[in-house]
């Protein structure tokens, strides 16, 4: 049962039992919290309301995304100051209505991302933003290698994980330094749509989160057949020589190269190969018996990657930004190629990557 701050289950407040007359009144209401429930947002048994189970509460650095009365507290939604989560927040409580249904909520225009930029956006996609926007930054990486050579192992070093779908970092791009950014590279920054289309919740169902934009898109985007068909540069950005192919194909292409170019990198200047789990903690491990791949027995924290140097460190970071924001073909798809491009290029320039034909815009 989920609660509200009024401590009255949220059903009950809106499968309660009401008259004929206003039963046809009722009904998308109803329908709405059903899309919910089987939302991401609203699986209470979801991994990501469910980890902190055994400790019996959230903690404070967690709660703001991964519990509803933690989101509120951070508002100040709950009467407590607003930028901040007060205490450990309740297991097993999904992002619920209340949690974005406030006036504190309402009120939010004012984004803080990682890096320390302050965003403003005036539309239903603030309250998006405060969970989908990561982590960490260039800032961050830049932060842990700070005095080390390029090319250096530095023990010391463990990998640095963006956390996921940040999809408001991508959007606004540069400005917000989401993705590692390489110095002297200038980078695009918000992704401006067409007016209509310019809002997370105008092109996600905010219930359900599935994109339902999708006949709009197709319609202006003439011989796209899905939204990942859609291109507007007649450039051959992945170097394959397919310039019909839709945009997120070159980015996928771009990725794939880039996590080759990882484990290049790793096998010939650090000398320590390494292999890529996308669904196991921290992600890269090392490639013990140097097949390419994370097997069950090598993807686990003790043989977690630690042979990192600062320029394998970065790339790393961009590869698993892009691997974790599958929506960044639409969501910025200018920001996402220069990411995995100048990733590329900067392993190059000690390892044999070969990137022949590729474009940056």
């Amino acid at each position: 049962m989920f609660y509200t701050r009024f401590a009255l289950p949220i059903m009950s407040l809106i499968l309660v039992a009401v008259p004929a007359a206003q039963a046809q009144d009722q009904s998308p209401v109803t329908s709405i919290v059903e899309s919910w429930i089987a939302s991401p947002h609203g699986d209470r048994k979801a991994e990501a309301f469910v980890h902190w189970n055994e400790e019996g509460a959230v903690p404070e650095d967690c709660a703001t995304c991964h519990s509803g009365p933690g989101l509120m507290d951070f508002l100040g939604a709950d009467g407590s100051m607003a930028g901040k989560v007060d205490a450990p927040a309740a297991i097993e409580a999904p992002i619920d209505c209340v949690a974005c249904h406030n006036q504190a909520a309402s009120d939010l225009e004012q984004i803080t991302f990682p890096s320390g930029e302050i965003m403003t956006e005036a539309s239903p996609s603030a309250i998006c933003m405060v969970c989908h926007q990561g982590r960490a930054s260039s800032d961050t990486v830049n932060m842990a290698i700070a005095g080390g050579e390029d090319d250096a192992i530095n023990s010391e070093l463990g990998f640095i994980n963006v956390h996921y779908a940040a999809s408001a970092a991508t959007m606004f791009g540069g400005a917000v330094r989401g993705g590692y950014q390489y110095d002297g590279k200038a980078y695009a920054e918000r992704f401006v749509h067409v007016p209509d289309f310019n809002t997370c919740t105008t092109c996600h169902n905010p219930h359900t989160t599935k994109v339902v934009a999708v006949d709009q898109c197709v319609a202006c985007h003439k011989g796209a057949e899905t939204v990942r068909d859609i291109r507007i540069t007649p450039a051959d950005i992945d170097g394959d020589g397919d310039v019909k192919e839709g945009i997120r194909a070159e980015i996928s292409t771009l990725h794939e190269k880039l996590g080759e170019a990882v484990m290049l990198y790793a096998k010939e200047v650090s000398g320590k190969p390494v292999a890529y789990d996308s669904h196991a903690y921290p992600y890269f491990f090392n490639d013990l018996n140097g097949n390419g791949m994370a097997d069950p027995d090598e993807a686990k924290f003790p043989n977690r990657y630690q042979s990192w140097t600062p320029r394998l460190l970065r790339a790393a970071y961009n590869y698993q930004f892009l691997a974790k924001e599958n929506g960044a073909y639409a969501h910025n798809p200018r920001y996402a190629i220069q990411l995995a491009y100048d990733s590329l290029e900067d392993l190059s320039s000690k390892a044999a990557v070969d990137m022949a034909g590729m474009t940056r815009p």
